[in-house]
């Protein structure tokens, strides 16, 4: 693994105002990084950056325009990009029938159209970067290894899941210097059982309290995240679960793919 000199570089971090994103927002500072606090509450984006040394800037990734105004903010006060980070997003649980078309608006809106308004804001100067950048994408186990009550929040992860490995596939082919990393964590403390903290009351929906099916001691600190994170970079790392402990439910699910596959080439003869 190379030890990277964040001194001098420029970190963006969505939803960093939060869970996994202060923790990364923590993590890139302590390494001498310049980092955004972008956050949907200014509050939240304040606090973690009193707290770290880092700039706050309130964005709503749902929002096209906000992102580039994130992005044109950074490049003004800085004069370059060197990763950005699209962690914000929202959880709910509740049943696939339960949800209104408001509701997959909502959350589409955040945790997909929020990485693809990244991509189109952020993507360009990580271009234009001379020492390239990193494109960081905030997915989860649930992209993964879907599962109820968090059908709606795969539905998304699953998308920019596959939004990073094709976009890694582009770039690495064009030659660029831009690579792609997805986080893809397991259990975190944060407060992903309150999903609607940020959205208005009068388009919240019902849903249920979730909280991850694990013992209190898979849970990681947001901190240790963002230095996972920071180290997977530095490798070069594209795909990075935080809890590689949690393989056998994927596998679980991949041999299913693989056994339907072997049925199908068997019944074709």
């Amino acid at each position: 693994m190379t030890r990277i000199d964040w001194s001098g570089r420029v970190v963006v971090v969505t939803g960093g105002g939060s869970g996994i994103g202060a923790g990364i927002v923590e993590e890139f500072r302590a390494a001498g990084a310049e980092v955004i606090a972008a956050d949907i509450s200014e509050d939240a984006a304040a606090a973690v950056a009193a707290a770290t040394g880092a700039v706050p800037e309130r964005v709503d990734v749902a929002d096209a325009a906000s992102v580039a105004a994130l992005a044109a903010s950074v490049l003004g006060r800085f004069g370059r990009i060197d990763v950005a980070v699209n962690n914000a997003g929202v959880g709910p649980a509740v049943p696939l029938a339960d949800m209104t078309l408001d509701d997959w608006r909502w959350l589409l809106g955040i945790d997909l159209f929020g990485v693809i308004h990244g991509l189109n804001a952020f993507l360009p100067h990580l271009e234009a970067n001379p020492d390239g950048g990193r494109f960081v994408i905030t997915s989860s186990m649930s992209g993964y290894a879907p599962m109820s009550p968090l059908g709606a929040y795969a539905v998304a992860k699953a998308g920019v899941s596959a939004l990073a490995e094709v976009l890694a596939e582009e770039l690495a082919a064009s030659g660029s210097k831009v690579g792609v990393t997805v986080l893809a964590p397991g259990p975190v403390q944060t407060r992903i059982g309150e999903p609607q903290r940020n959205r208005p009351a009068a388009g919240r929906g019902s849903f249920l309290s979730f909280a991850p099916d694990a013992p209190p001691e898979a849970f990681l600190h947001p901190r240790e995240v963002g230095r996972i994170l920071r180290e997977a970079i530095e490798a070069g790392r594209q795909l990075v679960p935080t809890h590689p402990q949690l393989w056998p439910r994927v596998a679980q699910r991949h041999a299913r793919i693989a056994e339907a596959f072997g049925e199908s080439v068997g019944g074709s003869g």
